[in-house]
């Protein structure tokens, strides 16, 4: 029996390989059958070359519990190591046997996976003790059995192997008892080893008689060695693709729109097949769905550092061996391989969508909406697919028609420039409840978009800032506007608006009317404001700025604009005073009020002269030390008394409540009490 030492720079090894090799325990699963696989495929290489005569034979992976000793064993019967082999590729820590092997055998040995070194070593993690027992190909050589516990010290000895290959026996420490458990192991090996280009056995296939589970006879083979993205796509079906999708998601049960085919061998490899799915709306519900594989070996699904972001709303498999990875393989470097690899994928998107929407519009507008999200993503996160992807992206209409963005602009752009030579585009988020507002667009011979989408108005922003350009010269602006933001008139302004001829007292009478009725909310701030719209327009109704409302939802989902999203909702309640409605009211207050605010009208008319002369008197050294009267104040206080006039009134007024709520109403802000208290008074009102 040799005794010895590993060797490694320092006796601390194994205490960080045991807790900081790999993120997650599991891996070293992946890593052992990794490695076994390896072997598996180091021989069939050999074979092919020639190098080895001998009989294949039966060379699938074998994974087995036993619970009585607390092993798990994993068998190949593969290569086989020779006692010098043990020696140089399992006690020299980081050399790897495999980046040996494919150097030697580089025309033929395209399927090698086990170059990471330090691979085998992760069994530490969740072992007291680690054994080999390993027989070696070649004939000459003689059984090794390998064993260490956890240290720098390891016994190696010659044994008897009945047959070629390698067992790895790991000795489970009592922490890590879950992978003793056939339900874990089964689990493991689904996740990491679905597709390994070798068979891998796990106990024998279960079916259930007699209300139990018992074993067939038949081996358990839990992985698929030929995926479909290792086949040629000329050999596969549209129903291939389609099954093969469901074997990756089989919880998924919509259908896939479409599959792009990953095949490139120059100037790097990467082989896979991208899913459109649906993608409706929640983006982070989607993500994540891409597994990346490397030469068939499950690596993650976290392909952010390899794709775009956007691109990772995408199911499907990557598979690469030119993407580089850390000693855990749960972590991507950023080098030049991964940036050609990602410029790549995002070409072929590009150019896939490109070429649905060319050789089939019809469809591709039947399938808009699904990936309208995905698209709208990718324009916003990258410049160069934003310039792809402007010639096929999409704006929908309420009457379900579909326009690119140069088709729409062309439709409306003699009907809805303004006055001012900016196209505006009118959209609204919700059609039944802007159906008034709409009508009335309609009416002026408008158009209006429905962007009901969830990032829809980021997508309106880049257009908007797109449309401007970067050059100095002057530009006609293009905005989209909500089309119940406004009575239709303000929106697209045709002329420059009438004027509002009103006294103050008449302003007055207005303002204060409306003012003291309307809600308190720490929520929605309100505020009045009268124009001389037009005689056909709503009497009272409420617009919101469209700028602030945009910042509000973009502040949902985009991170550092929560403080946008905590900001109460600022309204502007109009008054339009050319409604012969409002002008009625107005006519109707001014008969109750009569004389009564006369006084109080001139007491604040008078304090604004001597306020006015004050402002333009020069500073009375003389008087610096008398008190000063503070006139804002006084006016302040007599205007309050003005308005508590009408505000009083206006409460035993249902007129005035009844125009409020018709306001509220077509917002859609009327709710609860206040849309109860609404029903109940047009019913008397009648």
């Amino acid at each position: 029996m040799n005794k010895g030492n590993i060797g490694v720079t320092s006796d601390n090894i194994f205490p960080v390989i045991k807790k900081f090799l790999y993120s997650d325990h599991e891996i070293f699963l992946r890593e052992l059958i990794s490695n076994a696989v390896d072997a598996t495929q180091k021989l069939k290489t050999l074979s092919t070359a020639g190098a080895f005569k001998g009989e294949l034979g039966d060379i699938r992976v074998r994974v087995k519990i036993d619970k009585a000793k607390k092993t798990l064993t994993i068998s190949d019967h593969g290569i086989g190591m020779t006692a010098e082999e043990v020696d140089k590729y399992i006690n020299q820590i980081a050399f790897s046997g495999a980046e040996e092997f494919v150097n030697q055998y580089k025309d033929k040995a395209e399927a090698i996976i086990g170059h990471f070194g330090l691979g085998f070593y992760s069994s530490f993690m969740v072992s007291d003790k680690v054994e080999i027992f390993s027989q070696s190909y070649n004939e000459d050589a003689k059984a090794v059995h390998w064993s260490c516990e956890g240290s720098p010290e390891y016994q190696m000895e010659e044994t008897i192997k009945a047959e070629r290959g390698t067992d790895i026996v790991l000795h489970i420490n009592d922490e890590f008892s879950q992978y003793l458990e056939e339900a874990t192991i089964e689990g493991l090996l689904k996740k990491y080893c679905k597709f390994l280009p070798v068979e891998i056995a796990f106990g024998m296939k279960k079916e259930w008689k007699d209300g139990k589970q018992v074993e067939t006879g038949e081996e358990n083979i839990v992985n698929n060695t030929n995926p479909a993205w290792t086949r040629k796509p000329a050999d596969l079906k549209e129903e291939d693709y389609k099954s093969f999708y469901r074997e990756l998601y089989p919880t998924q049960f919509d259908e896939p729109l479409f599959h792009i085919h990953l095949n490139v061998d120059y100037p790097f490899h990467l082989t896979g097949i991208l899913y459109f799915p649906k993608i409706k709306n929640n983006l982070d519900v989607h993500r994540n769905k891409i597994q990346l594989y490397c030469n068939q070996v499950f690596v993650t699904d976290e392909v952010s550092n390899i794709v775009p972001e956007y691109l990772t709303l995408l199911h499907g498999v990557i598979d690469s061996p030119d993407i580089p990875l850390n000693v855990s393989r749960s972590y991507l470097q950023s080098d030049n391989n991964v940036k050609k690899i990602s410029s790549h994928i995002t070409k072929k998107v590009a150019d896939k969508l490109a070429k649905l929407y060319k050789n089939d519009r019809a469809d591709f507008e039947k399938k808009w909406d699904d990936i309208k999200l995905f698209i709208q993503f990718g324009m916003l996160s990258d410049e160069k697919f934003y310039d792809r992807a402007i010639g096929f992206a999409l704006l929908k209409n309420i009457d379900k028609q579909y326009f690119t963005l140069d088709e729409y602009k062309a439709k409306v752009k003699d009907a809805q420039t303004d006055k001012n030579g900016d196209l505006i585009l009118l959209y609204t988020q919700d059609a039944d409840a802007s159906y008034t507002y709409i009508q009335r667009a309609k009416e002026k011979g408008y158009d209006v978009l429905l962007m009901d989408g969830e990032i829809d108005v980021h997508a309106m922003s880049q257009f908007e800032q797109k449309a401007m350009g970067d050059g100095e010269e002057e530009k006609h602006a293009l905005r989209f506007v909500r089309v119940d933001s406004d009575v239709i008139e303000n929106l697209i302004v045709k002329e420059d608006k009438a004027a509002v001829n009103l006294t103050t007292e008449e302003e007055d009478a207005l303002r204060y009317t409306f003012e003291g009725l309307l809600p308190k909310s720490d929520k929605a701030n309100y505020v009045v404001s009268l124009e001389n719209v037009s005689a056909d327009a709503l009497p009272v109704f409420l617009t919101q700025n469209e700028w602030m409302r945009r910042m509000k939802e973009m502040s949902a989902h985009q991170q550092g604009m929560s403080f946008y999203g905590q900001m109460p909702d600022s309204y502007n309640l109009v008054v339009n005073i050319a409604h012969p409605k409002v002008q009625a009211l107005l006519a109707e207050i001014k008969e109750a009020t009569g004389n009564s605010l006369e006084d109080l009208n001139q007491q604040v008319e008078a304090l604004r002269k001597e306020q006015d002369a004050a402002k333009d008197a020069k500073k009375d050294e003389s008087k610096e030390g008398e008190e000063k009267r503070d006139l804002t104040k006084e006016i302040a206080a007599l205007r309050e008394q003005i308005k508590k006039h009408y505000t009083d009134r206006a409460a035993d007024n249902d007129k005035v409540s009844q125009l409020l709520d018709i306001a509220f109403l077509a917002s859609g802000l009327l709710k609860g009490e206040a849309l109860a208290k609404f029903v109940n008074r047009s019913v008397e009102l009648l």
